[in-house]
């Protein structure tokens, strides 16, 4: 059974509160789900992936949208 993805929008959030806010996201979820994160902000874009790695999450590289990014991050 494969888990749905969970969807965090944080634009408009400011770095380094959206990476708090995945963290507790990514600390809620169970190993093998995914979350998927709306980034506006470039500095969370660079950040909140080497912060991920740095906390054992497997960081994918960022997909550029409308306005804004999404990054998929596994647990």
């Amino acid at each position: 059974m494969v888990s749905t993805p969970i969807e965090l929008d944080l634009r408009g959030v400011p770095c380094p509160l959206s990476w708090a806010r995945a963290r507790v996201r990514l600390d809620e979820m169970s190993a093998g789900q995914s979350l998927i994160l709306l980034l506006d902000e470039p500095r969370s874009l660079r950040d909140i992936p080497q912060a991920a790695e740095a906390a054992g999450y497997a960081a994918n590289e960022a997909t550029p949208a409308e306005g804004y990014w999404t990054l998929v991050i596994d647990a």
